[in-house]
């Protein structure tokens, strides 16, 4: 059952998704509803033609930062300095730029302009947060999310450059803030570094 959300601060039991784990539509992506949304493993996901669409899965894909798997190859990018990378220095910049990017098998991109409103309002709140890559002082690559206590719910990524936004990843995963870093879907690209999934409950659960 998909239920019709109003001008009410709040969202039905996660367990009543859809099959594909759509839970909801309407609303609006006020700081207040998405941090609701985000501490009950709810996000939104729509294109400019749709009303907002609120998904909850009943498996999450996710990676656990001590389980992260480096090439070989791509440590010798790590310790060559090809790239530097810094946090929360130009969020919007990255947030425009993973709109922007081009994504196989994808007609456009969900990250609309009312999206990139407000999660750089939660940016300003404190609670977005994003990972720049550089190379010779561009910005090439990088990734954005919203922290909920220790779990990281990556939103997007972009890459100008090969492996810019694997070394992002990686230098997230070891700052070692967060216990856990949800990828929302599954990829073979994230699943070779070693994601995996997890049940709705047992992510829920790292949410606090």
């Amino acid at each position: 059952m998909i239920f019709r959300l109003d001008e009410r601060l709040l969202f039905p039991d996660p367990e009543l998704a859809e099959p594909d784990g759509l839970l909801a539509v309407g609303g609006d992506l006020s700081a207040r509803r998405l941090l609701l949304a985000y501490s009950h493993g709810i996000f939104p996901w729509y294109s400019n033609d749709e009303p907002i669409l609120w998904y909850s899965p009943h498996e999450r894909f996710v990676l656990y930062p001590p389980n992260l798997k480096i090439s070989k190859s791509m440590r010798q990018v790590l310790r060559s300095g090809k790239f530097s990378v810094t946090f929360d220095t130009c969020f919007e910049q990255v947030i425009q730029n993973c709109s922007a990017a081009f994504r196989k098998d994808q007609d456009g991109t969900w990250i609309t302009n009312d999206m990139i409103t407000a999660y750089t309002c939660l940016h300003q709140l404190g609670y977005a947060h994003s990972v720049e890559v550089w190379e010779n002082n561009d910005l090439v690559g990088g990734l954005y999310g919203i922290q909920v206590g220790r779990v990281f719910c990556g939103e997007s990524m972009f890459s100008k450059v090969s492996n810019a936004s694997k070394t992002a990843l990686i230098h997230l995963c070891q700052t070692k803030k967060y216990d856990l870093i949800d990828c929302q879907v599954h990829t073979s690209h994230l699943e070779s570094l070693g994601a995996e999934m997890i049940s709705r409950t047992e992510y829920v659960k790292m949410l606090g």
